[in-house]
C-alpha cells in the first residue's frame, strides 16, 4: 500500500520515478538495441538516475515522502548537469575529461587481445543527434526541467494537511 500524500507531492513522486526510468530506459535501448556504446561520461549520467529510481520508489512506501522525492530530484538534477557538461564537450564548447572507455572484455578469448582491439568510445563525439541535440543534451534538457518541476511541486504542497 502506498503512502497517501497531497496531490502535488503525488505528482512529484511519480515524476521523480518516471523521468529517470524513461531516460535510463532510453539509454539502455540505445545501447543494446541500436549499438550506441556509452562513453565514461554517459555512465556518469546513468548513476544518479539509478539512485533517483530507488529513492522515488521508496517514497511510495516510506515516510517522510517529501525528503525522499526531493533527494531523488537532486539526483535527477545531478544527472542533467553532468549531461550538460557532456553536451558541452561534444559541441566543443569546452575541454572534457580524458577518461573515455569501452568494455574491453568479450565473452571468452584472450583478454590482452580484447583490450588491444577494443574500440575507444570518445566523450567528445556525439554518436547520435536529433535536431542537432545529442543524447547528453536531451538528458540535460529533460532531467534539469523535470527536477525543477519536481521541486516546484514539492514547494507547492507547502504546509497543507496530508503533505507527507
Amino acid at each position: 500500500m502506498t503512502v497517501p500524500v497531497a496531490a502535488p507531492v503525488r505528482a512529484a513522486r511519480w515524476l521523480a520515478l518516471g523521468l529517470p526510468v524513461f531516460l535510463l530506459g532510453g539509454a539502455l535501448v540505445s545501447q543494446f538495441a541500436f549499438g550506441l556504446a556509452p562513453c565514461e561520461m554517459c555512465w556518469w549520467q546513468r548513476y544518479p538516475h539509478m539512485v533517483a529510481i530507488v529513492l522515488a520508489a521508496l517514497a511510495f512506501f516510506w515516510r517522510p515522502v517529501r525528503p525522499l522525492v526531493a533527494v531523488a530530484a537532486l539526483a535527477v538534477l545531478a544527472s542533467g548537469l553532468i549531461g550538460g557538461f557532456h553536451a558541452g564537450v561534444e559541441y566543443q564548447w569546452w575541454q572534457g575529461l580524458t577518461a573515455c572507455t569501452a568494455s574491453p572484455f568479450a565473452a571468452g578469448g584472450d583478454a590482452l587481445d580484447a583490450i588491444m582491439s577494443a574500440p575507444v568510445i570518445r566523450c567528445d563525439v556525439a554518436p547520435w543527434t536529433l535536431f542537432g541535440i545529442s543524447l547528453a543534451g536531451f538528458n540535460f534538457l529533460f532531467s534539469t526541467a523535470g527536477a525543477l518541476v519536481v521541486f516546484g511541486l514539492i514547494a507547492r504542497s507547502g504546509n497543507r494537511p496530508g503533505k507527507a
